[in-house]
């Protein structure tokens, strides 16, 4: 009888455990991932990205197909590579891809992903979306700002005129014709001189600064994708990226402060610009996310954005 109870508690023991462990160790079904090489340990497929990245892309996808999975460190990275497949992104599911990773560049130079390139989608995006249609791209609005237009453009056509029978490299006129056209129109005040002044920023020295954030918004950063090496900052990205922001950020403060003060000798203020606007819309208690000076400051790097 006994020998009987003993079998009994063992056969119900097997039989217990056999039970957890299908539960525990279940086999989930695998998820369906798009096709793609194997990954290292550690660095993913970074070492398939050549000097030339969107080249590699290219020759991978002939291998691997229109839609491909790469890791880059620990994070899987989905490739497109054809105008269907780009469409299903940018277009069917917009929403769901509309974010930009947290990158360090966002972090640095986009006041902690304030400004619209590093923002994610969200309520803060939108509004800001919201704000540059009303304000700067109406029709309305850049009727407005047709004679900024003209005038830079005869200074443009005259300072090439100038230059007749000389080499000319059309890259930086145009440039800095771009980046003088915008910064009036956002800003209204040529806060941009051609000479040197120890309140505006001299033209070259703004066409430096873009220079340097399209060149670091570009670089691939090994912080970025292998998160737990970010703190030695191998490649010296980040401490550019510090000093580019706290050059951008002294001509930021220089502009909003010059409009408040602007705002503070005028009784009947009536706004006349982007700053003017964003300024006048931070102090509305009702706005769906509350706007701070560095969010101010984030929204105001649309001229970089030419």
């Amino acid at each position: 009888m006994e020998n009987s109870s003993w079998a009994l508690l063992a056969l119900a023991h097997i039989v217990a455990v056999a039970f957890i462990s299908k539960v525990i160790f279940k086999r989930h079904p695998k998820r369906k991932v798009p096709p793609g090489p194997k990954p290292w340990p550690i660095i993913g497929n970074l070492n398939l990205l050549g000097s030339i990245p969107h080249r590699s892309l290219h020759l991978l996808s002939r291998k691997y197909g229109e839609i491909m999975q790469l890791k880059f460190g620990k994070f899987p990275v989905i490739v497109a590579s054809s105008p269907e497949m780009a469409k299903q992104f940018l277009k069917v599911h917009d929403t769901l891809f509309a974010s930009r990773p947290a990158l360090a560049i966002g972090k640095y130079t986009g006041y902690n992903y304030q400004d619209m390139s590093w923002a994610p989608y969200g309520p803060h995006w939108r509004q800001g979306r919201k704000i540059y249609f009303n304000e700067i791209f109406n029709a309305k609005k850049l009727e407005s700002l047709e004679h900024i237009r003209v005038e830079e453009r005869h200074n443009f056509l005259s300072g090439l005129y100038s230059l007749s029978g000389e080499p000319v490299v059309l890259r930086d006129h145009l440039q800095r014709y771009s980046l003088s056209t915008i910064t009036r129109m956002v800003l209204s005040n040529k806060y941009c001189s051609e000479s040197e002044n120890e309140k505006s920023i001299n033209m070259d020295e703004l066409r430096g600064l873009m220079d340097e954030w399209f060149l670091l918004s570009g670089a691939f950063n090994i912080g970025d994708w292998i998160p737990w090496l970010s703190f030695l900052d191998l490649q010296g990205y980040v401490k550019k990226m510090k000093a580019l922001s706290k050059k951008m950020d002294r001509f930021h403060n220089y502009v909003i402060d010059d409009h408040l003060a602007r705002r503070a000798a005028g009784k009947d203020f009536i706004p006349k610009d982007l700053v003017d606007v964003l300024l006048q819309l931070a102090e509305d208690p009702n706005l769906e996310v509350k706007l701070t000076r560095d969010s101010v400051k984030g929204f105001l790097q649309i001229y970089s954005r030419k």
